[in-house]
């Protein structure tokens, strides 16, 4: 595995640990409860923290289209989230999904930045990463 492959796999590795700790923040210090599209997003990063971290031991670059796939439906998820949030439309529609609402926003950085955003802002790093991955992977066969 060439230097470029490892550090795209860092990378990657280093975002969900990232995400996966910010998650476990909310929930377990600040006590924000997790809505039914936040455990679904959960879901689908968790994974990625181990997929990623024994990747990475094992320089195994191969894991690229998986992380694609699992970053790809978590970044759209995200942006559904985001826009329940924020949108009036999606909020009408929204219903409730759970316990807490899917339209709650227990932080609201900036006027902008709330846990869906910095969830997409997460995937489609992952998403990225891993597509330059796979691009790599295949100019190297």
């Amino acid at each position: 595995m060439n230097k470029r492959l490892e550090n795209l796999l860092l990378l990657i590795w280093t975002v969900a640990l990232v995400a996966t700790l910010g998650s476990l923040y909310y929930s377990e210090v600040k006590g924000f409860t997790p809505c039914l599209y936040c455990w679904y997003q959960r879901i689908l990063m968790y994974p990625i923290v181990l997929i990623a971290g024994i990747a990475l031991i094992q320089k195994n670059g191969r894991i690229a289209l998986t992380t694609a796939t699992f970053s790809l439906i978590g970044a759209c998820l995200s942006a559904y989230h985001y826009a329940t949030q924020k949108l009036s439309i999606f909020q009408e529609h929204a219903g409730t999904c759970g316990d807490v609402p899917c339209t709650a926003q227990y932080v609201n950085y900036l006027g902008f930045i709330t846990i869906p955003f910095m969830a997409f802002v997460a995937f489609a790093l992952i998403f990225i990463a891993s597509v330059l991955m796979s691009k790599q992977l295949k100019g190297t066969k």
